[in-house]
């Protein structure tokens, strides 16, 4: 499997190709990643790191990619060093490993699409670029229907939708930082802050008419942005009750959820699934978020969360203000999005990949003969 994105850096991505990956060797796989990661970073011991990536703007964000000559050696190393039956690439458009990944292939190959957005300048000028080396795909998978629509419409071919995964149990077990739950309520906001997509401006706004009457109310930051600046933006009156913690793995994440009274995810557009909301309902936390096609879809229509337009303060301080001021509807809404996150635990979403992956092994032009043992490994080259 090859991650494009920096592996060390939190995103939704890496999550997924680290918990897919996990997934899957829990199955019984053997599985092995290549992703860029800074010198000296602590990384599971199924990862390679290709070296250190820079940051490119790419989909409203700044993406942390490898490209060029030393990368271009250390993914045909890597792909040398092994036999695989499958390469599983993730988001292959982007000037990354997984593009190079591509290039080099010899042997069936799956591509994750995550990238979603209503229009891509950059993939339209670039499918004539990339089309030749697409057309080395063996079978796609797309996280969303906006993802699956993109790669159609500006890549061609279709793609199975297999949403993101998430560790169920991890968030279902989490206890509380100290000091939380407290009294007065607490929301909490887990992302790139300071992406003005993710939304914290709208945030910030509808809080400020919040705490008008509810002074004991706080909220709690967590990702990657600049607390000063957040804070700043946030004017005197708002600042002191906003906490700010860095980017957190899953168990420091997890434990923030099962902290706060309800997660607000207040983005303005460019999202494909929304991880964290999937994240929160597995741990019994009550989601709050914008209404986009993709949160609608992982939302249940707005059956296990509140939904509000995107970009209104006013419509998402009434929804967080109705919400705090009604514990049984909280219940509700916790119980719900558990029942609904069990279908994205990541066992269940791993079997649904494997199923791609044994159609790309029987689907794949190049001489392929039965083996010994079973799954995958039921297959060689000949």
């Amino acid at each position: 499997m090859v991650c494009p994105y920096s592996i060390d850096v939190p995103g939704g991505v890496q999550a997924h190709v680290l918990g897919l990956a996990t997934g899957l060797r829990g199955l019984g796989h053997q599985v092995e990643v290549l992703a860029p990661a800074i010198a000296g970073s602590a990384l599971p011991e199924f990862v390679t790191s290709a070296g250190r990536a820079v940051g490119i703007p790419y989909n409203g964000s700044i993406a942390r990619l490898t490209f060029g000559p030393v990368a271009l050696n250390r993914t045909r190393r890597w792909l040398n060093d092994h036999d695989f039956d499958v390469l599983h690439l993730h988001e292959p458009t982007a000037p990354s490993l997984s593009l190079i990944a591509l290039a080099l292939a010899d042997r069936p190959v799956v591509v994750t699409f995550h990238f979603a957005s209503a229009r891509s300048w950059v993939l339209a000028a670039a499918h004539g670029v990339l089309q030749p080396t697409m057309e080395k795909i063996t079978a796609r998978i797309a996280v969303s229907p906006l993802a699956r629509r993109v790669q159609v419409e500006y890549l061609g071919g279709d793609a199975v939708e297999i949403p993101n995964g998430v560790d169920v149990p991890r968030f279902a077990r989490a206890q509380p930082l100290p000091g939380y739950p407290r009294i007065g309520g607490t929301i909490g906001f887990v992302g790139r802050f300071g992406e003005t997509r993710k939304g914290m401006p709208v945030l910030l706004a509808a809080l400020r008419a919040l705490v008008r009457t509810r002074p004991d109310l706080r909220l709690l930051v967590v990702g990657r942005g600049d607390a000063a600046e957040l804070l700043r933006a946030a004017g005197p009156a708002l600042a002191p009750r906003i906490q700010v913690l860095p980017a957190l793995g899953d168990e420091g994440k997890a434990a923030v959820l099962a902290s706060v009274d309800m997660l607000c995810v207040p983005a303005i557009g460019g999202e494909s699934f929304g991880m964290v909301l999937s994240e929160a309902m597995a741990a019994g936390t009550p989601v709050v978020a914008s209404d986009l096609a993709a949160f609608r879809l992982v939302l249940d229509g707005g059956k296990a969360g509140v939904l509000v337009p995107a970009g209104s303060p006013p419509a998402l301080a009434s929804a967080l203000d109705d919400l705090l001021d009604d514990p049984e509807r909280r219940a509700e809404l916790a119980l719900a999005g558990r029942r609904r996150a069990a279908i994205w635990d990541w066992p269940v979403v791993a079997r649904r990949v494997l199923q791609v992956y044994e159609t790309a092994v029987a689907a794949d032009p190049r001489q392929l003969t039965p083996g010994p043992g079973a799954g995958l490994s039921r297959y060689r080259r000949g």
